[in-house]
């Protein structure tokens, strides 16, 4: 693994502690489809097996699963060094009914056990209630992946229901435990602050308008 110098900072858009949120870009398509390449990750999502560079671009596309207007795709960095370390975001996004999907795959076998998966997920979350005004974000987790489901609670997901013995993994059925975070019940750790009206001009200048 590589340490990117702090010159090389890529563009963010959300920053917290130790991870921020940024803008995906064609450079990381390589990467992301290593990590669906491989069986330990990969295993969280589907049923492992090869995956073509070009299908997996493919799904960040205009018509793709993750790139479609009903989606919201970021790049994940750990602020440390700046390393790309996972993609994370929201899909089926419904403005009407004010809710989404969340996910998120950390492929980076350092991030794993340090709490980046907590604070990504709090980060989408003030994403989604405060930049996009939903109110209920979903997710389905399957039970063998424990580590994750503590991430989800302690990010403000709640449990809400299983889907029983609906997925196959390792020769056996596993549930699929099904969890939902409110904007009601989530206090934004970054994005409120940074969202306000000014109310009064700043330095003598006169107060920014629109349109």
């Amino acid at each position: 693994m590589t340490t990117a110098p702090a010159a090389e900072r890529p563009i963010v858009n959300i920053v917290g502690e130790r991870v921020a949120l940024g803008p995906l870009r064609d450079a990381h398509f390589p990467t992301i489809a290593q990590w669906e390449n491989d069986v330990e990750v990969d295993r969280f999502f589907q049923i492992p097996g090869p995956r073509r560079p070009e299908a997996v671009a493919a799904q960040f596309g205009p018509d793709g699963f993750l790139g479609g207007a009903s989606a919201v795709t970021f790049a994940v960095y750990r602020v440390a060094d700046w390393e790309f370390v996972g993609i994370a975001g929201l899909v089926g996004i419904d403005h009407a009914h004010r809710k989404a999907e969340f996910f998120i795959m950390l492929g980076d076998a350092s991030t794993r056990g340090q709490g980046l998966g907590t604070e990504t997920t709090r980060l989408v979350l003030d994403y989604a209630f405060t930049a996009q005004g939903l109110h209920s974000v979903q997710l389905g987790v399957y039970a063998y992946n424990p580590g994750a489901v503590r991430a989800y609670e302690r990010a403000g997901f709640r449990h809400v229901g299983v889907q029983r013995q609906n997925h196959m993994m390792g020769g056996r059925q596993w549930d699929t435990l099904l969890m939902d975070a409110l904007a009601a019940e989530f206090e934004s750790p970054v994005l409120a602050r940074l969202m306000l009206a000014d109310t009064a001009p700043r330095d003598g200048a006169p107060p920014a308008s629109v349109g």
